[in-house]
């Protein structure tokens, strides 16, 4: 993903790229079903793999971006526990299920598991293991009474 590499083959390829994005306006313009989406992807998927980018390589970078935007909510969820831990609400089930809430939070588990459910702003961050950011909450949460 070289900025120089994209800039080499615009260069070279300058040409298969207009007549591509002309077929393209032409298709979002005259078709007017579902297939016009499909037709759009067909080309796209044409110029990147003509361009010699591999669906391998979109699949990695989108993985990257999908990691990076996962691992900053995570630690913006943890700053959010420490911060909203005094107005936590517990709430705890009768089977040793628990469900503690705030403002942006949602943490559900059960007493001594080693997991819980985080839903940050109602995001699924999936589950986490229990760590001392957590643990900490969940007994600041217990102590509120809330």
């Amino acid at each position: 993903m070289d900025p120089a590499v994209w800039s080499q083959f615009i260069r070279e390829n300058w040409l298969v790229i207009v007549i591509a994005l002309v077929i393209l306006f032409a298709v979002i313009n005259l078709v007017k079903t579902m297939l016009k989406w499909a037709i759009v992807i067909v080309i796209v998927a044409g110029l990147f793999i003509y361009s010699g980018v591999t669906m391998e390589q979109i699949g990695d970078a989108v993985n990257k971006v999908a990691d990076s935007t996962v691992s900053t909510l995570k630690s913006e969820a943890q700053e959010v526990m420490l911060s909203e831990a005094k107005e936590a609400k517990y709430t705890s089930g009768g089977d040793g299920t628990f469900t503690i809430t705030t403002p942006n939070l949602e943490v559900k588990g059960t007493a001594g598991e080693d997991k819980v459910d985080v839903t940050f702003r109602g995001v699924s961050l999936g589950k986490w293991s229990i760590t001392d950011t957590t643990k900490t909450f969940i007994e600041e949460a217990r102590k509120n009474g809330n």
